[in-house]
């Protein structure tokens, strides 16, 4: 059987689980494992430098990051099919369900969440936010009915979505991976309530992040010795305000809440390294990026109930609701009490850690992309039969 060439067009690639993705997926294949021939990524410059170099691995720059939307949408959809078929290519890989190019066959990615899970559009009120998610809704309902096999990272994001497309008959869930960076050596430390502990919830500031709730709940925590730090971008618009509202009325002297400023991947093993216990409060998530980091790590965890995150961390830690400032503050309040629980909840989810690694994603998607060629070639062999 001829070796496959494959295409990802990761054009559009952006947030920081799509590059870490990409770069995951890239750098921990073993090539020798797969029936590959060449393997072509289309993204901009400052993405494909982060990529592994490799002699079957060709780069393609075709606009920089700077790029408009409606620029990269007319590539996407005009130019590229024509250029995916003068290099030959036998399989397109899209790394976002929004893409508009058509290529046949092709795997789409679903990593977006908010436009399906329900009341998470109506937090950005009337605005140019929620009109993207909602055209976006039916962009990624079309690609992904579309595609000849679709990858879903979690099975509560499988479920939740095909609840709006329909049944997509051919599609694989594949977990994304982690870098081994975050499986530190960390000691879980054995402070009781007297000693300082460092609670740190590791997020950019948006509407379904929830950071002022955490805030809030730590007015009910201050009597301990304990710290808050938020860390990641500080946003901007009506959910900064929201965060500095509720800083400024909990700790206007800032003497046990931190935040930090946009913070490189790079960082932030040595941060959890640092803390004690793991807040993660998102209410809409497809895969949980940063709370599989935090397992990894071996950090006791509190985190909301929504979405794949049971699923996720299962019994590796302490639920609450993320809209409910008591439900955080209970949660956290049995982890800073109990620090056999703290140490047995993180030995837990330290283990189901192990089950996410860059090399197994990249194993399960290759295969997946051979798998899907190799149908479409035997159907269009078979069809010239008939």
């Amino acid at each position: 059987m001829k070796k496959i060439k494959i295409a990802i067009d990761a054009s559009r690639n952006r947030s920081g689980g799509a590059k870490i993705h990409l770069i995951g997926i890239l750098k921990d294949i073993n090539y020798n494992d797969h029936n590959i021939d060449e393997v072509h990524v289309w993204s901009y410059k400052e993405l494909l430098d982060q990529l592994p170099n490799f002699s079957w691995l060709k780069k393609h720059s075709p606009f920089n990051s700077k790029a408009t939307l409606i620029k990269e949408l007319f590539w996407q959809n005009r130019k590229l099919p024509s250029i995916l078929k003068k290099l030959d290519i036998d399989i397109l890989l899209n790394t976002d369900a929004g893409s508009i190019c058509y290529f046949k066959p092709n795997i789409t990615m679903s990593r977006d969440m908010l436009s399906y899970e329900k009341g998470e559009m109506k937090r950005f009120g009337i605005s140019l936010a929620r009109l993207r998610l909602f055209i976006l809704k039916y962009i990624q309902k079309k690609s992904l009915l579309n595609a000849d096999g679709a990858i879903f990272l979690t099975k509560y994001a499988s479920s939740v979505i095909q609840k709006f497309t329909g049944e997509i008959k051919n599609y694989k869930i594949i977990h994304h991976g982690i870098s081994e960076d975050f499986r530190i050596n960390k000691k879980i430390l054995t402070k009781d309530a007297s000693q300082k502990l460092k609670c740190i919830y590791v997020s950019n500031v948006t509407f379904y992040k929830h950071q002022w709730n955490v805030v809030k709940a730590f007015s009910h925590l201050k009597k301990y010795n304990i710290e808050l730090i938020l860390a990641g971008s500080l946003g901007s618009g009506k959910p900064k305000k929201m965060l500095d509202k509720a800083i400024a009325e909990v700790d206007s002297k800032k003497e046990f809440i931190s935040t930090t400023d946009q913070i490189n991947h790079q960082e932030i093993p040595s941060l959890l390294n640092d803390s004690d216990i793991f807040i993660f409060a998102s209410s809409c998530e497809n895969m949980p990026n940063t709370l599989v980091e935090a397992m990894a790590a071996g950090m006791p965890i509190v985190c909301s109930n929504r979405g794949p995150m049971p699923e996720i961390l299962r019994d590796g830690g302490l639920y609450f609701d993320p809209e409910n400032i008591d439900s955080i503050y209970k949660a956290i309040y049995a982890l800073v009490q109990d620090r056999n629980l703290r140490m047995s909840l993180s030995t837990k989810s330290k283990n189901y850690s192990k089950e996410y690694s860059w090399a197994k994603c990249s194993k399960k998607t290759f295969n997946y992309l051979e798998e899907i060629s190799n149908k479409f070639q035997n159907e269009k062999e078979l069809s010239k039969y008939v």
